[in-house]
């Protein structure tokens, strides 16, 4: 199989997202799903953006391929850029030559993303005359040999049928080779193992590593399963009401977390070697309403360690350790003066993982 097409300069980000905001008008008001998104996605590298649904993951994935609902949502301000390409000004006719060429994704649902009318060749094969100038005998031997490489067996014979006729697996198999069949640089896979069950995801996590070593796509998974994360990504960005509160190298995030928001995840999740005696720790309330953002920080309601400062200002972003950042109050060096010795952040209460 071809590498992706990737003719990024040495050291510049394939992806780069800057200070992304994005809003929804509704009859109720004027939601502010995505508030200021940074991000980074590199050549190989897979990213992990985390967090409860809500948060903005995959509205932030929707704008990077800019499949937002027209009438409704907008991009009120902010940059992406793919190979250095500034994405938000493009045409619909221009986004509709970079998807699945440049940049394709994976949704969340195969059954409601997947045409039930026409065979699986048929749509496969669609992409791959749209974006190349091949014959359709060129076209059917790809489609084949991308069913071949995603683990799908007696490929001739599955071309010719139709998505009722495979199982869960097979379908998000089908929705893996629909997207890289076209070579592209980045892949998004929105929530890709949720409706799976765990023998299945595990497979298919899997498929997306050797995917990555024979292609070299670089991938960005959207998930609320932390053990996704540590099994598959390289770094992190967990998402807290439409921004991203901590983001590093998920070996870092996961045992030196420094995010309250964080450490609740990680404290939530269920674990083989724990006591089972003692319940899990749920972060309590609820995340904030987005019609009317707090001026602070939005986590602020829910943190038991939260100041005065933290409903009123928003804080600042801040570097812990190389490639490690932060956007929390508790960082602020006044903060960590008065901080108690036993309760350190990034420590207290932290689950190893």
């Amino acid at each position: 199989m071809n590498q992706p097409k990737n003719d990024t300069k040495a050291g510049q980000p394939l992806l780069e997202v800057k200070d992304l905001h994005v809003t929804f008008t509704t009859f109720g008001g004027e939601v502010k799903a995505v508030r200021g998104v940074d991000l980074t996605l590199r050549a190989g590298e897979t990213l992990a953006i985390v967090g409860e649904s809500g948060c903005g993951k995959s509205v932030t994935a929707r704008s990077l391929m800019r499949l937002l609902p027209e009438r409704t949502a907008r991009i009120t301000s902010g940059s992406i850029k793919l190979k250095g390409r500034e994405l938000t000004g493009l045409s619909e006719k221009q986004l509709r030559q970079l998807r699945g060429s440049e940049i394709s994704m994976i949704f969340q649902d195969a059954m409601t993303a997947l045409n039930p009318t026409i065979t699986i060749g048929e749509q496969i094969i669609e992409g791959i005359l749209r974006h190349q100038k091949v014959s359709r005998t060129e076209a059917r031997r790809q489609a084949v040999e991308m069913l071949e490489l995603v683990g799908i067996s007696h490929p001739q014979t599955r071309l010719k049928q139709y998505l009722h006729e495979f199982s869960g697996g097979m379908r998000q198999r089908i929705m893996i080779a629909i997207a890289l069949v076209c070579k592209p640089s980045v892949l998004i896979a929105d929530e890709p193992t949720t409706a799976l069950d765990v023998t299945i995801q595990a497979q298919i996590l899997e498929l997306f590593q050797m995917l990555q070593e024979r292609t070299g796509v670089s991938i960005i998974i959207i998930t609320h399963d932390l053990g996704v994360v540590a099994k598959i990504a390289d770094r992190v960005n967990v998402m807290y009401a439409g921004r991203v509160v901590e983001s590093g190298p998920v070996g870092e995030v996961f045992h030196r977390p420094q995010h309250p928001y964080t450490l609740g995840l990680l404290a939530s999740m269920p674990r083989l070697d724990s006591d089972r005696t003692i319940p899990l720790r749920p972060i309590p309330g609820t995340p904030p309403d987005l019609f009317a953002p707090p001026p602070g920080c939005a986590f602020a309601a829910r943190c038991s360690r939260a100041m005065a400062v933290c409903g009123t200002y928003p804080p600042e972003r801040t570097e812990p350790s190389p490639g490690h950042t932060v956007t929390c109050w508790l960082q602020d060096p006044r903060a960590q003066a008065v901080r108690p010795e036993s309760q350190p952040v990034g420590t207290a209460g932290r689950p190893a993982i």
